[in-house]
């Protein structure tokens, strides 16, 4: 699909959410946190969340943080209802989960947060009847991610720190 003439640039940092027209790329850089892109093939809408833990817990307040996992799902059913779309409609990527310190993986539970947002993402998309396309998980380092709504495309750049003294 054709790049549009003037493109919006988003940059999610941890914690954002954003959702909308096929003018936008959204990219983001992710590390033990994940993020899921819904695309609607034929109207072109879509959006990218990058959140940082599995859920708040028992901590709820009334308004929604993308910070954690199941409230990013919650925005996204959100944005797909005031849009009149169904999510079995949506094509549904998911990135990160990286383990950033893998020599000390053991030590503060760094691999842990990392498995349990990967977890996540896999039991929300499940739970709302979305059908993962595709994925890149885990591993050691971070990624650049970067979604082109107009046309559906991520690419995915992993930066690895296994390797690193």
């Amino acid at each position: 699909m054709k790049k549009p003439e003037h493109v919006i640039e988003i940059l999610l940092q941890p914690g954002d959410f954003h959702f909308g027209g096929g003018d936008t790329r959204i990219r983001t850089i992710l590390g033990s946190c994940v993020s899921i892109t819904m695309w609607h093939p034929t109207r072109l809408i879509g959006g990218m969340c990058h959140y940082m833990l599995p859920s708040r817990g028992r901590s709820r307040s009334g308004k929604l943080d993308g910070k954690y996992a199941d409230d990013a799902m919650a925005l996204f059913l959100r944005e797909i209802t005031r849009h009149e779309t169904r999510p079995a409609e949506y094509v549904l990527k998911v990135f990160g989960g990286g383990n950033m310190f893998p020599h000390h993986h053991k030590k503060a539970g760094c691999g842990d947060v990392a498995s349990r947002n990967v977890t996540a993402a896999h039991a929300l998309a499940a739970q709302h009847g979305f059908t993962i396309a595709a994925q890149d998980l885990g591993r050691a380092g971070h990624r650049q991610v970067f979604f082109d709504i107009w046309s559906g495309h991520v690419w995915v750049r992993q930066i690895d720190v296994s390797h690193a003294a």
